[in-house]
């Protein structure tokens, strides 16, 4: 059975019956970057066809289920470790107190083999201590699966300042990736990634243009100590947020791969890209946390749809506190489920002629292209950092965002809408407060927001 086709003038000719007195540009909308979301996309918008797949498979599976673990206790944390990979996660980022030291990083891996799961670090402006450690616990093994992980602008970014001048902290990241290099070949050592303006309210233009910076930035330090520009940029991963807005986060996705592949190709190479895509915080609600259910499933299918090489999931309370055990095994089934029931994977870039959807992923990777060339011209990530641009137009788009929430443009279910009077509470597990720290070398930090919060008081 065959259906007709309208054409565009037939759809042009029923739209402007459907909203009466309000032109057809109405329907126009302009995102945070002000690239414009038409209603329609055809072959006559003159989309270009994209084609942007991970570059295999994860051990056999379409993507790489991954946790994150917090702790100080080594044992609790070690629990909880062997819990995710019994339960079906295939790599795990470790945060919190255990990352001290060898031994506390040791007794938190017991029984897990390093060559089978991959071991990530979540330490912050010490990530190149954590890194040591994490080196020493692997014990030489060639085959250890390694993700140093280590960021330090995006701490520098965040907390608004460094220890010593951020220009060390860099230099000591990339001593400490060429150190361990040799040993581990099958490590990673950077994580270039912009979540850090995503939570602070930023557009995805200026996400991807700021993990393309740091990444730059990386190997540029990288090359400095010795390193070769191909294990430098072997060894970078990328990171990028997913949230609710499933269409605009797999595009996303697509889009980061895209431009790394121009920048692998600045410097002689072509390197995939390995992305690692972080469910949003900033989307979460805290007062009832139980639609962040929701939002979980739509961030993780939009990572698994866009073609992440990993997915991590917080758990659904992390708006009040860090999340319980609970907490942590909805996040890991939800992928699952995803993987597993729903079958996501199964085809490579799915999204792959979608005149929508190409059409996104081409203007969203031009948007952030533009960025990194603006950070580029301003001296680099760290010199536009410590000179207050980037904050500057996160700033700007931070306040567009809040003031659709606050007049009724945009809706947070369970929290501006459908709200429940009698909410069920969600146990959590504290956190400890961390010490304030005295900074050597400072920045206008860019300070995370959750967009729920500024309403969830009235309620």
């Amino acid at each position: 059975m065959t259906f007709p086709v309208p054409t565009p003038e037939q759809w042009r000719d029923s739209a402007t019956k459907a909203l009466k007195d309000k032109p057809l540009d109405s329907l126009l909308y302009l995102d945070a970057d002000h690239l414009a979301i038409r209603p329609l996309y055809a072959a006559a918008t003159g989309v270009t066809p994209l084609f942007a797949p991970r570059p295999s498979d994860a051990e056999g599976r379409a993507w790489d289920v991954r946790t994150l673990v917090e702790g100080e206790d080594p044992e609790t944390v070690n629990a909880a470790v062997l819990t995710d990979l019994e339960g079906g996660a295939a790599s795990v980022i470790l945060s919190g107190g255990v990352l001290s030291d060898s031994e506390p990083l040791a007794k938190s891996l017991a029984n897990v083999a390093l060559e089978l799961a991959a071991v990530g670090l979540d330490a912050g402006i010490d990530g190149p201590d954590a890194a040591n450690a994490l080196a020493v616990v692997a014990k030489g093994s060639p085959r250890a699966k390694l993700m140093f992980h280590m960021d330090p602008i995006s701490a520098f970014a965040q907390a608004g300042g460094s220890p010593r001048a951020i220009a060390e902290h860099l230099s000591l990241a990339a001593n400490t990736a060429d150190r361990h290099a040799g040993a581990y070949p099958e490590a990673t050592f950077f994580l270039a990634t912009g979540r850090v303006v995503h939570e602070a309210g930023g557009s995805i233009g200026q996400e991807l243009g700021f993990a393309l910076a740091s990444a730059v930035a990386y190997v540029k330090a990288a090359v400095e100590v010795g390193m070769s520009p191909e294990g430098a940029l072997r060894g970078t991963v990328l990171g990028v947020s997913v949230d609710a807005e499933y269409f605009d986060s797999l595009a996303k996705v697509r889009a980061l791969r895209i431009l790394w592949a121009s920048v692998t190709r600045a410097f002689g190479l072509d390197i995939p890209a390995n992305i690692e895509a972080r469910s949003s915080r900033r989307m979460l609600a805290a007062r009832d946390p139980w639609p962040n259910l929701l939002r979980l499933t739509a961030a993780g299918f939009a990572g698994a749809v866009g073609g992440a090489d990993a997915v991590v999931l917080d758990g659904f309370t992390r708006a009040s506190g860090r999340p319980d055990a609970s907490a942590r095994r909805q996040a890991r089934n939800t992928q699952l489920v995803l993987m597993e029931e729903a079958n996501l994977g199964r085809v490579d870039d799915p999204a792959a002629g979608s005149w929508f959807l190409d059409s996104r992923t081409h203007d969203l990777a031009t948007a952030a292209w533009a960025e990194f060339q603006r950070i580029e011209r301003e001296g680099g990530v760290v010199a536009s950092l410590k000179g207050g641009a980037i904050q500057m137009r996160v700033a700007g788009c931070r306040a567009g965002l809040q003031a659709a929430f606050d007049h009724g443009a945009k809706q947070i279910i369970g929290v501006t809408k459908f709200v429940d009077k009698e909410v069920r509470p969600a146990p959590v597990e504290p956190s400890p407060t961390p010490a304030p720290a005295a900074h050597a070398d400072t920045c206008e930090p860019l300070t995370p927001i959750r967009f729920a919060a500024a309403f969830e008081g009235a309620n």
